[in-house]
């Protein structure tokens, strides 16, 4: 083996307020080797960021917390290594909760393996947990109709890239607004994502903006974000409409909110709206459709793929505050080796 040492990013301590590069530093440590049945060795070749790594060092979610001192937690398409398991061989390709470092030794149970394609990017965006989180969160939970009015907000996010061009791949006749962080971002998505309108919420008061862009009324919004965005969604909403909760990022970085949306009971009864938190591992039962669909729609041009690479493992702490703070287009991921 090459390597002299695994190189391991770790969380010095727990945020208080805004994540920054002094909350993390860059360690050595011994290459973990396979020392019993069923271990499998992991070489980390791309490591994913999502908003959620920072949901995590909150507190326990759909995951254990991340506390200080240990390994920051994330998952990665790796290279099998060694492997003390017949189901794997040196060489196969996996996705596994590696966490920002070089190597990792996992159980064989905690490896999903992958498929040779090409690029092998395309495994971490379209088909791996942003392009099914996009599916499902849409198709399964949002369940949009033809002619209805879609709202996603994050809108150039690695979900929310994804959304739009599923929209309009797999329902008729739908209009689908997304919400982003500057004019650049909202021309670009209508421009290469199929956005019909796009609304700055930095600039634009959204409730405002709603009512002006789509006056007929929300049918279904995927929700990346939470907060005063959540709250004048809910306000446009039309009789039945459906709320995919993905995410909850305005809340993830920083103070907790001292409020949240508000007249949320009533409005819900009134306009028998249903909200609904969900996770991509869901719906097991339809993972090999929704891969389909979506090489299908890629393969024939329906779904432009948006990926951002940062290089270098000692980059992954800057590559996360700075997808915190909104600078990726499409799925962002550090690329190891």
């Amino acid at each position: 083996m090459a390597d002299a040492v695994n190189r391991q990013i770790q969380l010095v301590e727990t945020p208080k307020g805004k994540l920054g590069p002094e909350h993390f530093k860059l360690a050595d440590a011994t290459i973990p080797v396979p020392s019993k049945d069923g271990d499998v060795q992991v070489r980390t070749r791309y490591i994913s960021l999502d908003a959620a790594n920072r949901a995590w060092m909150q507190g326990a979610t759909y995951r254990d917390a991340v506390e200080a001192g240990q390994v920051m937690a994330g998952g990665a398409i790796a290279e099998v290594t060694a492997s003390n398991d017949a189901g794997f061989k040196v060489g196969d390709r996996v996705f596994a909760d590696t966490g920002w470092q070089d190597y990792a030794v996992l159980p064989a149970k905690a490896l999903q393996k992958l498929p040779a394609l090409e690029p092998e990017t395309h495994l971490m965006s379209v088909y791996g947990v942003a392009g099914l989180t996009a599916y499902f969160g849409l198709l399964n939970v949002g369940q949009p109709k033809a002619g209805e009015t879609i709202l996603i907000s994050a809108a150039a996010g690695s979900v929310g890239s994804l959304v739009s061009q599923i929209a309009k791949a797999a329902v008729p006749d739908v209009t689908v607004i997304g919400i982003a962080g500057s004019d650049e971002k909202c021309q670009w998505i209508q421009d290469e994502l199929g956005y019909d309108a796009a609304i700055n919420y930095k600039t634009q008061p959204v409730y405002k903006a709603l009512k002006e862009i789509a006056p007929q009324g929300i049918d279904v919004y995927f929700d990346n974000v939470g907060g005063d965005i959540l709250e004048a969604a809910l306000f446009r909403m039309n009789l039945f409409g459906r709320i995919a909760c993905c995410g909850a990022v305005s809340q993830y970085d920083g103070a907790p909110p001292s409020s949240g949306p508000r007249g949320i009971p009533g409005l819900i009864v009134t306009k028998r709206l249903t909200l609904r938190g969900f996770i991509m591992s869901d719906f097991p039962d339809e993972r090999e459709k929704a891969l389909s669909d979506l090489q299908g729609w890629v393969a024939s041009g329906k779904i432009n793929v948006k990926e951002d690479i940062i290089e270098g493992l000692e980059n992954t702490p800057a590559a996360l505050i700075g997808l915190l703070a909104g600078d990726n287009r499409g799925k962002r991921m550090v690329k190891v080796i």
